[in-house]
């Protein structure tokens, strides 16, 4: 069934996170955070610098706007290239957290704050294990990166980042959910179904720069300029296909309908998001964003 609600992706062409943050947040209708906990996923897969990893004025520039709303806040985190806490450590979350306030969650080190979560139709042998830490919190809000990924689900935003909320190993039984992961052909459908198990009220893309190839920890640079923001997560990746497509990119990223891709397909099917590309309505939030934002909407109607 077709879905009625238009999902919206705000776009600012900016390369002040500071400021074009602030600015994507106006439209994400968190309600009332004072006294209530938001939860933070970011992108530290690696410590490599950004667009590696989440840019540190982008996780400030979160922090700060939820600080102002009263939220009592914590960033939880697993790290799929590293130990999750040096990680943390060398990316200077740690002592952002001591200087900013807010509380850190290694979420390789919890034993018992776990939910298995099972999707409809899952292609996970057994679901998976998700962390009461973002199932718990009144609001959870996301950053990603523009990002390729050379390992396994061909590009790495909002969907793909939800995986670093999954438990690599069971603190039970020690079964390693990552391998599963890693070593199956319906990756791509896995990735999209971790997404079943929550729902952010916003999600920040910094693509003031990204990877068209590579990735996730290195590859080719390109400098779109722009940030987005939306509450949908299939919208958000559509867009930032949409914005790789524009730069030039891998075979696979480039190939066929973007809602065609794998991990958006599947996303689509849960009803995580937008279905089809007339679902999303592309916003100009500065006139400076105007003509990216029309190279994007021909894109995302491109077959």
């Amino acid at each position: 069934m077709k879905r009625s609600i238009v999902s919206k992706v705000y776009v600012v062409k900016t390369v002040d996170r500071d400021s074009g943050i602030r600015e994507l947040m106006k439209f994400m209708d968190a309600g009332n955070l004072s006294g209530k906990k938001a939860a933070i996923k970011a992108n530290y897969n690696s410590a490599d610098p950004f667009p590696a990893s989440t840019h540190p004025d982008t996780l400030g520039a979160i922090i700060d706007f939820l600080k102002e709303k009263g939220a009592d806040i914590v960033l939880a985190e697993r790290s799929g290239m590293g130990n999750t806490r040096k990680v943390l450590e060398e990316t200077g979350v740690m002592e952002m957290a001591e200087k900013k306030g807010f509380d850190v969650v290694v979420l390789d080190d919890l034993k018992n704050d776990w939910k298995r979560i099972t999707p409809q139709g899952s292609h996970w042998k057994n679901g998976f294990l998700f962390p009461d830490v973002f199932r718990g919190a009144d609001a959870v809000v996301q950053t990603c990166c523009l990002k390729t990924h050379r390992f396994g689900g061909h590009f790495t935003m909002s969907l793909k980042n939800s995986v670093g909320m999954v438990a690599k190993y069971d603190p039970q039984d020690g079964y390693n959910y990552m391998s599963e992961l890693h070593g199956s052909r319906y990756q791509k459908q896995m990735i999209a179904e971790i997404n079943a198990a929550y729902e952010p009220v916003s999600v920040i893309m910094d693509a003031i720069e990204g990877f068209s190839k590579g990735g996730p920890d290195a590859g080719t640079l390109i400098s779109p300029g722009i940030l987005l923001a939306s509450r949908d997560r299939v919208a958000m990746d559509a867009v930032g296909v949409a914005v790789l497509r524009i730069y030039g990119t891998t075979d696979a990223v480039s190939k066929g309908g973007i809602f065609k891709q794998e991990q958006i397909k599947r996303a689509a099917e849960l009803g995580i998001g937008a279905s089809t590309p007339e679902d999303i309505e592309i916003i100009a939030v500065n006139e400076e964003a105007g003509d990216i934002c029309k190279k994007i909407e021909e894109k995302l109607r491109q077959t």
